[in-house]
């Protein structure tokens, strides 16, 4: 009984939400790709916030993948860029190599998830780590 697979109504607030949180990913995605271009840290943290607010509401639906996909990219991206800080520190090329690849890789889970999302698809259980 606990592992039935309970449908719940789609909740068309929470697309909006999604889309929402998923833009404002995609701006500092955009603005850490771009040199120079720097979107602040505040976005990240409220885009974030709404991912953690309304997962909850979102269980059991196809849209909670999307937030869990999100969360995940913003923690691994951020563990990534701690572990490669210290390249900035010791070698200056070394470490904007490792900051770009990190910020292309985030760019690309943002778009694909904001893909699958305007499909209204989920993210697939082997997408999600």
């Amino acid at each position: 009984m606990a592992n039935d697979i309970v449908n719940v109504e789609p909740d068309d607030s929470l697309k909006t939400w999604g889309w929402v949180s998923y833009i404002l990913h995609l701006i500092v995605a955009i603005c850490a790709v771009l040199p120079g271009a720097q979107a602040s840290v505040a976005l990240l943290l409220v885009a974030l916030v709404i991912d953690f607010v309304k997962r909850d509401n979102a269980a059991g639906t196809w849209q909670a993948s999307h937030f869990s996909w999100r969360i995940r990219s913003v923690v691994w991206a951020g563990l990534l860029y701690v572990v490669t800080s210290w390249l900035w520190l010791l070698f200056l090329v070394p470490g904007w190599i490792a900051w770009s690849l990190i910020s292309l890789w985030f760019l690309y889970r943002i778009v694909k998830g904001m893909i699958r999302m305007n499909d209204n698809r989920p993210m697939e259980p082997k997408d999600v780590i």
